[in-house]
């Protein structure tokens, strides 16, 4: 059964990549489809239909087009962690329609109540699960916090990381020899490699965000102006300040600040 290789991976993907169908593999700087492992590079371009598209709108036609409805996929899964009934399945199916509970009562032949019923049973464990996954976020980073606070040559995590885990567990001394193996000069600064390897790229994202001025808002030319003096590809830089959490941006990028 085609669905059955969704749930493969639970432990590295998360709720939305499992249901998005595909993924972003940071050190390959790639888009990775979680069905059939297909790589979209973000340096390449993909033709479809005559037309071509940038690798983060490419994976999202691929995963459409190549394997089908999503949440279909999962549905059909017979994953453990997917407990679901085969009217429950059904069900879901035509909430994800937008008919009515009416409707949906004449297509499974039981009464509105009961799928009035079941709309709320489906909710009240979506924020069961919502609770639970706020809880273990802050078990686990709590773990890596703690670890820190008991260290003093621990370096401190920036305010905007997003998920801390053992990347942050970095000792002055660790993030010297980084940034001596990294970059090639501190005035001016020089990145001389971009490493995949995570405790080197946030030794590297914390130095060059050194270089911006705290509550200070930036154009992207600007931001472009002050990565591209550091290194040749400024994009990337300004993409992992993003999502590291080291800089934040408006939606339409004619702003940028510090975290």
């Amino acid at each position: 059964m085609r669905g059955e290789k969704i749930m493969h991976d639970l432990d590295n993907l998360t709720a939305r990549e499992i249901a998005d169908g595909y993924t972003f593999d940071e050190s390959r700087n790639a888009y990775i489809c979680t069905d059939c492992g297909k790589v979209f590079e973000t340096s390449e371009i993909f033709c479809f239909a005559d037309r071509y598209f940038e690798a983060s709108r490419a994976v999202r036609m691929h995963a459409a087009s190549e394997h089908g409805n999503r949440l279909s996929e999962i549905l059909l899964s017979e994953d453990k962690y997917l407990q679901l009934t085969d009217n429950q399945k059904e069900l879901l199916r035509l909430f994800s329609e937008g008919i009515s509970d009416s409707e949906a009562a004449g297509r499974l032949h039981v009464s509105p109540s009961t799928v009035r019923h079941q709309r709320f049973v489906f909710r009240e464990k979506a924020k069961a699960a919502k609770m639970y996954m706020a809880v273990w976020e802050m078990v686990t980073a709590g773990s890596v916090k703690n670890k820190i606070a008991a260290g003093s040559e621990l370096l401190p995590v920036h305010g905007g990381a997003k998920m801390i885990d053992e990347r942050y567990e970095i000792t002055e001394e660790e993030n010297a020899k980084i940034i001596a193996s990294v970059f090639t000069s501190m005035e001016p600064l020089k990145l001389k490699v971009f490493s995949s390897k995570e405790k080197k790229k946030i030794v590297t994202l914390r130095k060059i965000a050194g270089q911006f001025e705290k509550d200070r808002k930036y154009t992207e030319k600007e931001v472009n102006g002050i990565l591209a003096d550091i290194y040749d590809d400024y994009a990337v830089i300004r993409r992992y300040l993003i999502e590291y959490g080291f800089m934040n941006r408006t939606r339409d990028c004619s702003s940028y600040w510090l975290q």
